[in-house]
């Protein structure tokens, strides 16, 4: 009896798979772009403990309605899960937003953009090492570029000094956790479903900060309505789609690969800023961005259909 050949996906679909995977991605940075907007807005009259609860029970809500929606039978996060989802939910959603939102009471969004943006290259290092990715020399020219990039936007935006001061300290600890909520998530997404998976976290990092309630019951008697709208965009838009769709491509490549692509955010954020609340950016600024862009591209010189191409279970 003759053994069939495996089947292969078809090149039409993958070239499908691969243009949403990108569009997934462009989609995720743009809206986290933004919430460095809407932190620092939604920041003037809500502190960084009630602005984390309240945007992440909006995102925990938005993301049960959608889940609920789709009604899919994807794949369940197990018992087994339950550590990697721990980590992910406190790190990510719990002690990376009460940092950054605490952060940006401090320094103005372009110097958080840059600074959480060290975040890419501990998340390279880290599935170097515990996800054993590699340390592709490519991968890491292209962290540094970027990364050169993003310094640039720091210096060239930052309204306080970016080497002092308790909101730099801040975000330097935001990286750090982003980037261990990265390297924990990524093996969980070979098991259950993105969708579930983030649902679970944003809702283990909004529980941890219940100890908020209080103060967030002041806070939301004084807020104007701007404040909130601002907060209810961050837990639908940034949160709710933004991890979705962060999940959806990181299911289609590695990590550190992943993590490179946000180093679009702060050009991103300084044009957003500029256009939301009035920030000019200096010409300094755009050479920030040219080398971010830079870097990505090196990150990705073999093109984003191998980029995105899903990892082998």
């Amino acid at each position: 009896m003759a053994v069939s050949e495996p089947l292969s996906v078809p090149a039409t679909s993958a070239r499908s798979d691969d243009r949403r995977a990108l569009a997934a991605a462009l989609v995720t940075v743009t809206l986290w772009a933004s919430a460095f907007v809407g932190i620092r807005a939604a920041g003037e009259d809500l502190s960084a403990g009630p602005l984390t609860l309240l945007r992440l029970a909006i995102g925990s809500v938005a993301l049960g309605v959608l889940a609920l929606a789709l009604a899919r039978p994807d794949p369940s996060p197990t018992r087994r899960d339950i550590p990697g989802l721990l980590v992910f939910g406190l790190l990510w959603f719990g002690a990376y937003n009460v940092m950054l939102n605490e952060a940006e009471q401090r320094v103005d969004a372009g110097t958080a953009a840059m600074l959480v943006n060290i975040g890419p290259v501990l998340i390279a290092l880290l599935a170097g090492f515990l996800l054993r990715e590699g340390f592709p020399r490519m991968l890491l020219a292209g962290c540094a570029v970027a990364f050169a990039g993003a310094i640039v936007i720091g210096l060239a935006t930052s309204e306080v000094s970016v080497t002092a001061g308790w909101g730099a300290v801040l975000c330097l600890a935001a990286a750090v956790a982003y980037a261990g909520g990265v390297v924990a998530q990524k093996p969980l997404l070979a098991r259950a479903s993105g969708l579930k998976l983030t649902w679970v976290a944003c809702t283990i990092g909004a529980l941890a900060c219940l100890p908020f309630a209080p103060a967030l019951a002041r806070e939301v008697e004084r807020a104007d309505g701007a404040s909130i709208a601002w907060v209810v965009y961050l837990g639908v838009f940034p949160t709710a789609l933004g991890f979705t769709t962060w999940a959806y491509a990181l299911a289609r490549t590695s990590a550190g690969r992943m993590g490179s692509t946000t180093y679009l955010v702060p050009p991103l954020a300084v044009a957003l800023g500029w256009a939301f609340l009035g920030e000019t950016p200096p010409a300094l600024a755009f050479l920030g961005g040219a080398l971010c862009l830079t870097g990505v591209y090196l990150t990705q010189r073999s093109g984003w259909p191998r980029f995105f191409r899903r990892d082998p279970k």
